[in-house]
């Protein structure tokens, strides 16, 4: 019995060096970089805050309600501008556009199809001119998050159509096309839900899904999702409400106000993307 005691204990002795030798070998799994003070631990994480801090700065430009409300007021107020003070011509809604301009093609009016024709490639050149942002700055690193420089772009552009004289409605109404085109391209988000911040046809059908699902599910998740979108919905037709008022007032240079919008956004990114910044450390 004293020779198996013996025993036993002689290779628990073993194992228990064996594994004491294996675990002094190995680098620790979690290691705690402390301060030269040696009160409080730094991260230990450096590559996990770039992540986050990376994920923040993608996230902040375009997901964000306060964000998507102003522009929404800045859409509304660009298609009332264009249709009420530059000759009944869409600046967002380009199916409207697109039928006008198929009637009157129709009816051999060649001078009225221009009219409708440009903005809806001018629309389409926005889009063009969003992705080629993107794609030219997204992976720079510069202060200004590509979207930025694109809201800067077009409020340069609203400006310009600002000065337009009203025998130039042609010319303003396809700049005006061009800034819509790269907002509905560059903001596509709030959320995480898609949502465009210069018509309503998407967002109206997507809402009444959203509370389809809410009557059935009774998810506070779809709720939000249904009035998030009517929100929107809402405020761009409160800033159409505020282009007719403007334009009884300001006349053409009512489209000034959605360029002090855009400007209110590009300043809102600096700030939120402060706060993400926080958020990650």
């Amino acid at each position: 019995r004293d020779h198996r005691r013996n025993h036993r204990r002689d290779q628990h002795r073993r194992l228990r060096r064996i594994t004491q030798t294996k675990c002094a070998d190995r680098p620790p799994a979690c290691p705690r970089i402390f301060s030269q003070e040696g009160s409080k631990p730094m991260s230990h994480h450096p590559t996990r805050k770039k992540l986050f801090s990376k994920l923040g700065q993608d996230r902040q430009v375009s997901e964000t309600v306060r964000l998507g409300l102003l522009l929404a007021l800045s859409g509304g107020l660009m298609d009332a501008y264009s249709y009420l003070f530059r000759g009944e011509v869409f600046a967002n809604a380009q199916t409207g556009n697109i039928l006008l301009f198929s009637v009157n093609l129709s009816q051999g009016n060649w001078g009225v199809v221009k009219e409708y024709g440009c903005p809806v490639l001018a629309f389409g050149a926005g889009i063009a001119l969003a992705f080629l942002i993107r794609q030219h700055f997204q992976r720079r690193k510069i202060r200004l998050h590509w979207r930025q420089i694109g809201v800067l772009i077009e409020i340069g552009v609203l400006i310009f159509v600002a000065f337009q004289p009203q025998t130039r409605n042609l010319l303003a109404n396809s700049l005006t096309s061009l800034a819509c085109g790269f907002q509905v391209e560059a903001f596509r988000k709030i959320h995480g839900n898609s949502i465009a911040t210069t018509m309503c046809i998407g967002n109206f059908r997507a809402g009444l899904h959203a509370l389809g699902e809410y009557w059935f599910s009774r998810k506070r998740s779809d709720r939000n999702k249904a009035l998030t979108y009517f929100i929107v919905i809402a405020f761009f037709a409160l800033g159409a409400v505020l282009g007719s008022r403007l334009i009884a007032r300001m006349g053409q240079w009512a489209i000034l106000c959605s360029s002090a919008l855009l400007a209110a956004c590009f300043l809102l990114m600096f700030i939120q993307t402060e706060e993400e910044k926080r958020d990650a450390l």
